[in-house]
């Protein structure tokens, strides 16, 4: 076995060939390959070990015949082997991984969900990358860049953050936990479509716990949910909450009935049904709408052009969740607060989503928040 292991990783041209042959051979032809020998793909990518031509080629055959379970994993083995990983001086740490590509249709809650969850103690690190596709939103990184906040932190950095008690939170940038993967961004702005990256983007979890490691993140397609779980524990989180969230993010639809799953401990997933006005959230909108004087932008050419300027966009953003903290009401406020209680359930904080959704509203209306922002 370890020969053959050698052998994979000996003539990376002769490999990848032999992968592009096998998986790129039409809807009906094309055959699987193993975890090991997509993990080889991928590390040979990511090295800069074969033409960008079949890096290109490998990402979107996979996609084209649909990813197995042991790709997935491979793929997601090569990446954590880029990953700078380092544990903090905390004993929990929630890995917060919202839609990579951002925010174009809503102003999102989620960016300061790390500063509210810190009033409770529990330490979680927002991950992201400053733009995307397909979507190219308006990121957590743009976002909290327009609010005042350091954006460029190294892992090493952002672990400091968490144990700050005045603070206990903290954003990191994939250019900084795994550049190697970063610097793949250019390939995959001319791929156009969704490459396997797009989904394991937010399975790294640069910063662990020194106990325990948990994953919050959103998802928007019905199979996704046993995907996540699934590489979730393959990537060594202890428990995982995926929220069918508005964009694909981490808050549900503020105005009708949702759904999420978790698992505990790396067991099975269990689903959950959501119904925001048991929290107390009595909203028109499924989520705070773009303001109607954000400037168009001028990007423009497929069904992926962005409608407004995102830089904008993340300003509006900034200061409107910034307002929430001081205690305005509105969407960005009931979002903060359900997002905050599905965490503090899933982290069993409390006992039912109704009191920690109240915990959650004490904490906006203290304002106490503001100053781990600031």
């Amino acid at each position: 076995m370890e020969n053959a292991i050698e052998d994979l990783y000996a003539h990376p041209e002769v490999t990848m060939r032999s992968i592009i042959q096998r998986i790129a051979t039409g809807p009906e032809l094309s055959k699987d390959i193993s975890q090991e020998e997509a993990k080889a793909g991928m590390h040979f990518i990511l090295e800069n070990q074969v033409d960008p031509v079949q890096a290109a080629i490998f990402l979107i055959a996979l996609r084209m015949k649909r990813e197995t379970d042991d790709e997935m994993k491979g793929v997601l083995d090569a990446l954590l082997g880029v990953t700078n990983t380092v544990t903090a001086d905390v004993e929990d740490v929630v890995a917060l991984a919202d839609p990579y590509d951002g925010y174009n249709r809503t102003l999102p809650a989620s960016p300061f969900l790390p500063a509210v969850m810190a009033e409770f103690d529990v330490h979680m690190v927002s991950e992201g990358v400053e733009s995307v596709g397909p979507k190219y939103g308006a990121t957590h990184k743009q976002i909290l860049r327009a609010a005042g906040v350091t954006v460029d932190l190294s892992p090493e950095q952002a672990t400091m953050r968490l144990a700050d008690e005045d603070i206990g939170w903290a954003y990191v940038d994939q250019s900084r936990y795994a550049p190697k993967l970063y610097d793949l961004m250019q390939l995959r702005t001319k791929i156009v479509k969704r490459p396997v990256l797009t989904t394991l983007d937010v399975l790294m979890g640069p910063i662990r716990g020194a106990n325990k490691t948990h994953l919050v993140t959103g998802y928007v397609h019905k199979p996704y949910p046993r995907i996540y779980a699934m590489l979730a524990r393959h990537a060594g989180f202890d428990s995982c909450l995926l929220v069918r969230g508005v964009e694909g993010g981490v808050t549900p639809s503020l105005r009708q009935a949702g759904k999420c799953f978790y698992y505990q401990d790396k067991g099975e997933e269990i689903a959950l049904d959501l119904n925001p006005q048991e929290l107390g959230i009595e909203q028109t909108v499924r989520a705070a709408p773009l303001p109607d004087d954000l400037p168009k932008s001028a990007r423009a050419g497929d069904e992926i052009a962005i409608a407004v300027d995102i830089d904008a966009m993340a300003k509006a953003a900034a200061e409107e969740s910034l307002q929430v903290l001081e205690g305005k009401l509105g969407p960005v406020r009931d979002g903060l607060i359900y997002s905050g209680a599905l965490v503090l359930f899933h982290l069993q904080r409390f006992d039912n989503l109704e009191k920690a959704a109240e915990a959650v509203r004490d904490v906006l209306d203290r304002g106490s928040a503001l100053s781990r922002v600031k």
